[in-house]
């Protein structure tokens, strides 16, 4: 009989605590459905992701695959992230403990030896039964935070990426300009000596002399301008890597750099498994609607078990006697009577928390869909505009060139060659621009589309 009732005991002691759950239900939201994106030039791929291309190997520079290293390994913000996942997978671990006995000890030594203040030794145990499922319900929003947190880890990974190869070829593409500027310069430069020692022998005007000194001056003016923005940008990616400002050690321009310029294009709702920030907001999403069950879990009453076991005696001397030993084990129920709404108003709240979640993960899920339609114009305009450019580039080099010869032969006045020259510094700048901008939004696409930033 007395094994029984231990057996009995030890049943409900493992069975009680998840004798019943309280609180809904979690079901994954409706997203608005399309079966492809609309300016993708691909069909979509159900069986295809971008996940599965590295990041390192969409680049071929080794210089900018060394800096983006430094970067995942040196970024503050990344490190940040990190340390707010290590904190969260801590209160996991407290929150799982309260689903198990609470074990304490005491003890007292009193040398008055009197019956109001005994000398003791005890052990004793408390355990609240989580009969309705507060703790679990709190435990599975912690883990599914805890997933959001890593999923946070990633898209500050994400961005930290992207920013390294974006800033560099801006670097670039500033250093190209440099280059570009600086070669203008010489050659306005030597025009000018040209035309000054004309002016001299009076074969030309005074105007063609002050002209192509304005453009010389234009032109040493761009320079600190550009150098500057090198150095900003020297600074920006230091920080982004971890380490003081300094300068930024060059690879391949980026007429040299190749980017991969396909990736494959999946259906959009691959982007709920794909995109780091929208799986953080579904998980977030999950945590909240967990805590509901654990608000509707304080409007019934909790179970709680204790025990003691020890010893107690005035003798400090016999405390450890047989006579000295006492145990006692109970349990007790406490619950709400009446608070004014309170628990009503708290399980109520969490509902319109989770709401609110739900409408944050549902808004991330269609600016994720826009942000790649988005990069998938980018890269096919971009693309389209650089052939446009590099035309321009060409033809106005042989205007310059034209222009040039027919002044020297008296054909044309010096206007005619400051404007050939103006129209070509131009389009060289802004074809160096359009390099890093469709480098750039490869990148921008890529991650866009959820790529294995991993």
């Amino acid at each position: 009989m007395k094994t029984l009732k231990i057996l009995l005991a030890l049943f409900f002691i493992v069975v009680f605590p998840f004798g019943c759950m309280v609180g809904p239900k979690y079901t994954k939201p409706e997203q608005p459905q399309t079966d492809s994106f609309r300016y993708s030039s691909q069909p979509a791929d159900t069986t295809k992701s971008v996940t599965t291309i590295k990041w390192s190997s969409i680049f071929n520079d080794d210089v900018l695959i060394s800096l983006i290293e430094n970067g995942i390994q040196n970024n503050y913000d990344l490190k940040i992230a990190i340390a707010r996942l290590e904190q969260v997978q801590a209160n996991l671990g407290m929150a799982k403990a309260d689903l198990f006995p609470a074990f304490q000890y005491s003890g007292q030594v009193n040398s008055a030896e009197t019956v109001m203040q005994p000398s003791s030794a005890f052990a004793n145990m408390s355990w609240e039964l989580d009969f309705w499922g507060k703790y679990r319900h709190q435990t599975k929003a912690l883990q599914n935070e805890l997933l959001a947190s890593d999923e946070a880890r990633k898209v500050v990974l994400s961005n930290i990426v992207s920013a390294i190869a974006i800033s560099y070829f801006e670097l670039r593409d500033f250093d190209n300009q440099l280059e570009i500027t600086t070669h203008t310069l010489e050659t306005r430069q030597k025009a000018y000596d040209i035309i000054n020692e004309r002016f001299i022998s009076g074969y030309v005007a005074e105007l063609d002399k002050v002209q192509i000194e304005q453009q010389v001056a234009i032109a040493e003016a761009n320079i600190p301008l550009i150098k500057r923005q090198i150095t900003a940008l020297e600074n920006a990616i230091s920080v982004l890597i971890g380490q003081v400002p300094q300068a930024i050690p060059r690879g391949k321009t980026n007429s040299e750099l190749l980017i991969l310029t396909e990736f494959p294009t999946s259906v959009p709702s691959a982007l709920l498994e794909n995109r780091p920030d929208v799986k953080r907001q579904e998980y977030l999403y999950r945590a909240s609607f967990e805590r509901i069950g654990v608000a509707q879990a304080m409007r019934y009453p909790s179970f709680n078990i204790s025990a003691i076991a020890g010893f107690t005696n005035i003798m400090i001397s016999d405390l450890f006697n047989d006579g000295s030993y006492i145990q006692n084990a109970g349990g007790g129920i406490t619950g709400p009577i009446f608070n004014f709404g309170k628990n009503k108003r708290r399980v109520d709240y969490n509902r319109k928390l989770a709401e609110e979640m739900k409408f944050n993960f549902q808004k991330t899920y269609l600016t994720a869909i826009a942000e790649v339609e988005n990069s998938l114009q980018n890269t096919a305009m971009f693309k389209e505009e650089w052939t446009a450019r590099n035309r321009q580039v060409v033809a106005a080099q042989k205007n310059y060139d034209l222009s040039n010869a027919r002044y020297y032969n008296g054909y044309v006045s010096y206007l005619e060659v400051l404007d050939a020259q103006r129209s070509l510094f131009e389009a060289q700048l802004s074809l160096s621009q359009l390099t890093q901008k469709q480098l750039s939004s490869m990148v921008q696409l890529y991650k866009a589309l959820g790529g294995g930033w991993n």
